[in-house]
């Protein structure tokens, strides 16, 4: 009975990470600052104060999944998302849309981390741990479907009227709040512990500094998903510099995701097929070569450098998340999933700004050149120790 139950959860993740992930806003987001006069360095700023939020509270909300229990921090979560939007609905102005952001930051970092320890502690219950990146590959493309369809149905709200939806957002945010009500907490195997910020420098202590793999796979997976973020946000202005509409943008986005939705469904075969040190490669190439690639280009041609891209994002995301779960122990795990979005978030609000300032004065294509060279490097400095962790994962 108890197992049924906890197997429920899986379901149940289902819909919060629909309610997340269905993101009417995101392929019109920067479209809707311009409409309220932002120039590109105050939107730019706005997800930057977001990703800062997200810092700040990241590694506390995941320590308390894994003192408190993971489903008491997705409904804190859940509830700040769906409040989050109801100020973006109802407000004006780039100081209410800084509190708009900064809400949902926290929001974000309560439930990033737990939710996938909670999948992780609800596969081991049950025995079938090893079938994670299945089961994560799944979440992600129930996820990014949900994204696609939202993309489309986001871009026609918005030729509408560009505050509708944000209205929409919020009841669909607050999908959420009932299905993390319901959750499971399993059991989990305990330490002594003694909860306090001392206790969370030491998780953090050791999966920084003392454990050399798990400081690696933090550093080079929240590189490349600094690299995703990054261009999430920057391929909408520049669809929109060569004459795509909202509803063509928002198409676009719906088609992308449906990209990486797929991929993620049959991440796990293509990582087995590949084996690991062939998929790190690639993926990293793919994905830093896209920038530079897209800076030569000034048309539609962009697209299917978008597709390539989307499609390698669908491969890292679940296959780096589980590289870090096999070598992370149950009593630390919403925490150290933690430190690699607090990682992500603090990369992308210091890179944020930047970008911000060269499309404010510079063109497009040389903004995308030069971002592209960053992560180049970033990749390129962290790539040798981390594939060097995994092999010795392997042999261990």
């Amino acid at each position: 009975m108890v197992k049924r139950r906890i197997e429920s959860n899986i379901n149940k993740l289902y819909i919060i990470k629909i309610a997340k992930w269905f993101m009417l806003t995101m392929p019109i987001l920067m479209l809707f600052y311009k409409d309220m006069g932002f120039t590109d360095r105050e939107s730019f700023q706005l997800k930057a104060f977001y990703s800062i939020a997200i810092v700040i509270f990241e590694i506390p909300s995941g320590y308390l999944a894994d003192v408190l229990g993971r489903r008491k921090t997705l409904i804190i979560g859940s509830v700040l998302g769906t409040l989050g939007f109801l100020v973006y609905s109802t407000t004006s102005g780039f100081y209410w849309f800084l509190v708009a952001e900064l809400i949902l930051g926290v929001g974000q970092s309560f439930v990033s981390g737990a939710d996938s320890a909670i999948m992780y502690d609800s596969l081991k219950h049950m025995r079938r741990e090893n079938e994670y990146v299945k089961y994560e590959g799944r979440n992600f493309t129930v996820g990014n479907y949900s994204e696609a369809l939202a993309g489309l149905l986001g871009g026609t709200l918005a030729a509408i009227n560009i505050r509708y939806p944000f209205m929409f957002q919020t009841a669909i945010a607050f999908m959420a709040v009932p299905a993390s009500i319901m959750l499971v907490e399993p059991m989990r195997s305990v330490r002594s512990r003694k909860p306090g910020l001392k206790d969370i420098l030491n998780v953090v202590w050791y999966a920084t500094v003392k454990n050399a793999k798990l400081r690696y796979n933090l550093v080079y997976s929240s590189i490349l998903g600094t690299a995703t973020l990054t261009m999430a946000w920057m391929y909408q202005l520049y669809l929109n510099d060569i004459g795509f509409t909202e509803y063509a943008i928002g198409a676009t986005h719906t088609v992308l995701n449906l990209i990486v939705g797929t991929t993620t469904l049959f991440a796990y075969k293509i990582e087995a097929r590949l084996k690991p040190k062939m998929t790190i490669w690639l993926t990293s190439i793919i994905i830093t070569g896209s920038y530079i690639i897209s800076g030569f280009v000034d048309s539609a041609w962009i697209l299917p450098i978008l597709a390539i891209f989307y499609f390698s994002r669908g491969i890292a995301t679940p296959v780096l998340k589980d590289y870090i779960n096999r070598i992370t122990s149950d009593n630390m795990r919403a925490t150290v999933l933690s430190i690699r979005s607090l990682i992500i978030r603090a990369f992308f609000a210091v890179i944020a700004p930047f970008v911000g300032y060269l499309s404010d004065h510079y063109t497009r294509a040389y903004s995308l050149k030069v971002i592209g060279i960053v992560f180049t490097v970033l990749v390129g400095s962290s790539i040798f120790l981390f594939l060097r962790s995994i092999v010795q994962g392997e042999e261990s």
